[in-house]
This record gives structure tokens, sequence and C-alpha cells, in this order.
């Protein structure tokens, strides 16, 4: 439970600002340019340091790491409810990212080596992948209820009792039994990983005011391309690498990360546009949007707890993986039908439900298998590479199906206008008119985005069956050593 709420915390943090956003926009005075910062500042400290927190966890302790970034995300989160200007607050979001960069490796690590094996195992993966699926929609409908009732600070303030109460369990309930053998920190290793992915969250996030073909945005995107090349080169050379390369070359693990990353790219454009799509088209308040997600949230709950966990033990990942994926698809594509007309029983909640429950078949048994046979010695790093999926693809989702969303509205709208002025003989269209065509076209780019996320959804059904080859449950294989690190001198 510790381990749960502490995850909690930490995934929600990326979403539940987003609804207060504009009344802390109006607060603190910032320019529209600059109100992005207040969520790319987390996603970049967050994304690009999840491999350095990994391997900390790994080189100090996981339950001391998990300890100090309770801590510091407690305070970072204090500072950034309590700012004064626009400037603390991002630095707070960014602290908050950086904290959040230890805690989520050593809590995925700390559960993996707490429960190894059986049905235990497979409870806890069962919640844990409730909550990375259903973390995001909760992020949302806690935003609508802190910001409505209390006041936008709130969003950041409460991660403080939160944190309180985790660190306390913490220090109570968890165990970490310290390794033999000695870990050390590929700076080199640490320098170029995070640089690569900091430019390429960066460059993502870049693009949905700029555009994909903007330089600064090819720029950070090659640049990041290059650096993460550099690093899986430097990785066949160094001496204690920081992502041991063979944890990345099994093909069940492998297929497992890009499973995660290929969901969340088609996932996170679908919580971004129903927000947009309630409180835009239907008109709905903060809260009543927010609390619009609670069958997803169900059903993901349902999905992982209830299916997923009493599975995994019995019946290879694959098998639920796939379903999961097919399920989410069907859901996307159910979407594709919307219309700027009130559909919310007929379309929108079918689609929730069927997304909940190929979200909660997903995530968990990802999760177990990206996880299971490492040796201990290398989990937190094995974590930190599967949150670094998860943030890397909703980054890249984020921004792909936000410019399909927006330049398919834009090319629609300006159709619907040109062919209403020719028809209306050259007079001012009604506002009603007027407005009812732009509800129609940003739900038509919503439309278009969202079916491009169904067809990513296909891909990872194709790769989690193809590559995720495991025989038999993830919670029942065994353990792997590490292999010996290269014994060939490493010049610095």
């Amino acid at each position: 439970m510790v381990i749960a709420t502490t995850q909690l915390m930490v995934v929600l943090d990326a979403t539940i600002v987003n609804i207060a956003l504009p009344s802390a926009q109006r607060a603190l005075g910032m320019s529209d340019a600059d109100r992005q910062w207040v969520i790319t500042a987390y996603t970049l400290a967050f994304g690009g340091l999840l491999l350095l927190g990994g391997r900390i966890a790994d080189l100090v302790g996981r339950k001391r790491t998990f300890m100090i970034g309770l801590v510091g995300f407690a305070v970072a989160s204090g500072l950034g409810g309590a700012a004064t200007g626009s400037g603390l607050l991002f630095g707070a979001r960014a602290l908050q990212g950086a904290f959040a960069a230890l805690l989520a490796p050593s809590a995925l690590s700390l559960l993996t080596t707490t429960f190894p094996r059986g049905k235990e195992r497979s409870k806890a993966f069962g919640i844990y992948g409730a909550i990375a699926g259903g973390g995001a929609a909760i992020g949302l409908i806690a935003g609508g209820l802190l910001t409505e009732y209390l006041d936008w600070r709130w969003c950041l303030y409460v991660n403080v009792p939160v944190a309180l109460v985790a660190l306390t369990g913490a220090a109570v309930f968890l165990r970490d039994r310290p390794e033999r053998k000695r870990v050390f920190l590929d700076v080199p290793g640490a320098v170029l990983g995070c640089g690569g992915l900091v430019a390429i969250v960066y460059g993502c996030s870049e693009a949905q005011p700029r555009g994909w073909g903007d330089g600064r945005v090819v720029g950070l995107l090659a640049g990041g391309a290059a650096l993460l090349a550099v690093f899986a080169w430097w990785q066949t050379r160094a001496r204690h690498p920081l992502l041991p390369l063979h944890i990345v070359r099994d093909t069940n693990r492998g297929g497992a990360f890009l499973t995660m990353a290929l969901v969340v790219i088609a996932m996170f454009g679908m919580f971004l546009f129903l927000t947009y799509y309630f409180q835009t088209v239907l008109g709905y308040s903060p809260v009543r949007a927010g609390l619009a997600f609670l069958p997803m949230v169900a059903a993901i709950v349902v999905g992982s707890t209830q299916i997923s966990a009493r599975l995994l033990h019995r019946v290879p990942p694959r098998f639920l993986m796939v379903p999961g994926a097919l399920l989410a698809a069907a859901g996307l594509f159910t979407l594709t039908f919307l219309t700027a007309r009130p559909a919310y029983v007929s379309h929108v909640l079918p689609a929730e439900l069927l997304v909940g429950l190929g979200m909660g078949l997903t995530f968990m048994p990802v999760m177990a298998t990206a996880t299971t046979g490492v040796a201990r010695q290398d989990s937190g790093v094995t974590s930190a590479t599967v949150n670094t999926a998860q943030q890397v693809g909703g980054s890249i989702g984020t921004a792909l199906l936000n410019t399909i969303a927006t330049s398919t509205s834009a090319a629609y709208l300006a159709d619907r206008l040109a062919e209403a002025a020719r028809r209306s003989a050259g007079h001012q269209l009604p506002p009603a008119v007027r407005e009812g065509l732009v509800k129609d076209g940003v739900v038509h780019g919503f439309t278009a985005a969202v079916g491009t996320g169904s067809v990513i959804m296909l891909v990872a059904a194709l790769v989690a069956g193809t590559m995720v080859k495991a025989p038999g449950p993830a919670s029942a294989l065994p353990e792997k050593p590490a292999p010996e690190p290269p014994t060939r001198p490493v010049r610095y």
C-alpha cells in the first residue's frame, strides 16, 4: 500500500495541474507562451532523469532512495503551492520531477524484490498496474475537485500530507536486502542517456506549439537520438554501464518495453482530447469533467486487480497483453464516431469501459514481464527503463496526436467557413453558426487523432503477440544473474 500510494502521487502529478492551469496562470500572471512550462518542467526532469534515478536506487539502496525521494517531492510540492511567481513554480515543478525520477524506479524495484513470484506478486502488480493505467485520469478528477472547491495551490499542497504518510509507512513496513556486490555509477552514460532523453522529451513538448517541422524541434529530436545512439555504444564499452544492454536485449523484456511505449502513446492523447471535449464542446465544469473519467478508472481497476492479477500466474503474459490492447483499440475506434452533439452515454461511456478494461489487462503483465528475471543489482535501472518507456511514450503521444488533431481541425474549419461564406453571399455568419462550426472542427480533429491512436494500439497488440514469447507465467520466471562486466580497460 505504501508503494501504491507513492506511485499514484507520482503518476497523477503529471495531470493534476492540467485543470488548475488556467487558475494558476491568472494568479501568477503567466503568459500563454510560458504556461506550458508548468507541465514541461515536470516531464523534462522526470523523463530525463529516470535512468539515473534507477541506478542511484541500485547504488545507495532502494528503501533509502525511496525515502529521500518522498522527502524531496514533499518539499518541492510545498514550494510550488506557495509560489509567488511563475519562475518559482517552474523551478518547483522541475524539482518535483527530479525527485519523482528517484521515487518511481525505487518503488517498482521494491515491489519486484519484495514479491519475487507467485500469487502475491500478481496481486501486487495488479494494484500497481491499475495505478499506472488510471493515475492520469485520477489526476484529472482530483485536479477538478481541488480547483473548484479549494484553490489551484492545493493541487500541489495535497502531496505534502500524502508523502508524509507514505514516509512513515516506508520507515515501518518496507524492507530492502542490501546487495553483496558493489554497484558503480556510470557518469558518462548518465550524461549521455539523460541528455538524450531530456532532448527528446523537450522536443516533443515544443512540437505542440511549434510544429514538427520547426528547426528547434527537429534539432532537439535529432540531437536526442544521436545522444542515445552514442549512449548505446558506450554501454557496450563501459566497465559498469548505466543500463546493461542484456536487460533490453532480452526479447520478452524488450517487447514489454516497446508495448508499454506504444500503449501510452495511444492512450495519453485520449485523456487530453476527452478533457477538451467535456469542457469545450459539452460545457462541463472542471469537477464534472473529472468525474466523467470515473468509469474508465473503475474499469482499469477491475481489469488489473480482478482479471490480470488472477490470471497472470496461470497463463502466458501475452494472453493478457494482446486482448487488452485489442479491447483498448476497439474503445478508441468507438470514439471516432463522436460528433459535437452530446453523446456521453452512447459513445464515450462504452469507449471508456473498453479502454479501461484493456489498460487493466495490459499494464499489469507488461510491468511484471519487464521486471521479472532481473538480477537484484539491476532491478532499479530495469524499473527505471519501464518508467522511461511510459514517460517518453506519453510525451510523444501527447505531441503527435495533438499535432494531428489541431492540423485536422484547422483544415476542416477553414473548408467549412469558406463554404458557409459562399452560401451567405458575403454576409457575416451568425455567432451561433460560427460557434457550431468551431465545435464541429474540434471534434473532427479529435476523432482523427483518436483514430490514429487506435491504429497505434493495434501495433502494440502485434508487438506483444510476436515479441513477448514467455511460455509460462511472468511471475514464475527464474531470476537471471547479470553477466560479468567486461574486463578490458575503459578510457574516459
